[in-house]
């Protein structure tokens, strides 16, 4: 029988073998088994969960990486966190690295913010709490009733930028919009480096997209009371794209929190090339590499990509070797140990900024 120390259990939600890595590292930093239990899908593609011993009173931990299938993933985490609710779990927290649908946590057109819906299906499905890793928007943790913690990555990033980068005295960090300045300058300061930030056309940030406050839209007849005049707002024109500071002769690094779509790093890289850097990383938290990541960056002027292991992204590293892990079950271990023990999280941030 799988008894853990001090009264508590360590779950996986996934019902892939290739998304339970970071679960047995986290699990063997902590010295305890991996809880049994059963995640699988029927015939009929319905997520069943069983778990396979008591949970009763003890603080359970349901750790639950998101693979591409992103909404089975979320399924599975939901069945398993009621399963447990309805076992008599005391505490049940959500070890949750990436947070699926965190780019939808700003209202766009008639559509609707999904992020906060889906922090109000895991607080009604029973957990308490939840662990994450570098959200995409800090805003988001007021979405939950609950305590959220929301560890960094960057202390982890900025560690291989050190140890593994040859010559990185001689690098600049940069941002590939003026919406990522910020956590570039946060780096920059960290390292004693320079900074440099692309601004321009070929980049479109989420805070320029519009957002629904166009009712009716512009091109339909208005009808109705025609004495309103309202002022005319002008359309934006992003300048030609342009390198704010100089990598000309250095190593470019830029920075995210996120490596998804790569187009727009790849289009960076090439401006950064033209510019004179000499070598370029890119450096984020969640490698999601969907589509044809692997292909565009093996072909790209990009000469690694480090992230860390938030997300499973082994099959990507097969297709292109400059993709590079960076693992951080260390501090999702001792996240867990903490909370259970009832220490304080400070020293897990410490040194952190708002911008990190």
């Amino acid at each position: 029988m799988n008894i853990a120390r001090g009264g508590y259990r360590v779950f996986s939600a996934n019902s892939s073998a290739a998304c339970t890595e970071l679960a047995q590292k986290i699990t063997e930093r902590l010295g305890v088994e991996l809880g049994k239990s059963v995640v699988y899908q029927e015939s009929n593609s319905e997520t069943r969960v069983d778990v396979k011993e008591s949970v009763r009173g003890q603080d359970i931990f349901i750790i639950q990486t998101i693979p591409r299938d992103v909404n089975t993933a979320v399924m599975e985490l939901l069945v398993m966190a009621y399963a447990l609710k309805t076992s008599c779990a005391k505490n049940i927290i959500g070890v949750i690295p990436y947070f699926p649908y965190s780019k939808q946590c700003k209202m766009r057109k008639r559509g609707s913010i999904v992020c906060k819906l889906l922090a109000s299906m895991l607080a009604k499905a029973g957990l308490t709490h939840i662990i994450t890793m570098d959200l995409h928007q800090k805003e988001i943790q007021g979405f939950f009733n609950f305590p959220v913690d929301n560890l960094r990555a960057s202390p982890f990033l900025i560690q291989y930028i050190q140890e593994e980068i040859p010559n990185y005295r001689n690098a600049v960090i940069v941002a590939k919009s003026p919406s990522a300045a910020k956590r570039a300058q946060s780096y920059a300061e960290r390292l004693r480096l320079g900074l440099a930030v692309i601004h321009g056309e070929a980049h479109h940030s989420e805070s320029d997209m519009a957002d629904g406050r166009h009712s009716p839209p512009l091109s339909r007849a208005i009808t109705g009371h025609t004495g309103l005049e309202l002022p005319l707002m002008m359309a934006k024109e992003k300048p030609p794209i342009s390198v704010v500071g100089d990598v000309g002769g250095r190593i470019a690094i830029i920075v995210d929190d996120i490596i998804d779509d790569v187009e727009d790093f790849v289009a960076a890289a090439e401006i950064l090339k033209e510019r004179g850097a000499y070598k370029i990383y890119v450096m984020a938290t969640h490698g999601l590499l969907s589509a044809e990541a692997p292909r565009l960056i093996e072909e790209s002027a990009i000469d690694e990509v480090v992230v860390t292991n938030t997300v499973p992204h082994e099959v990507q590293k097969l297709q292109c070797p400059k993709i590079k892990t960076v693992d951080v079950s260390m501090i999702l271990a001792e996240a867990i140990r903490r909370i259970h023990n009832g220490e304080s999280m400070a020293y897990l941030f410490r040194n952190i900024a708002m911008d990190d």
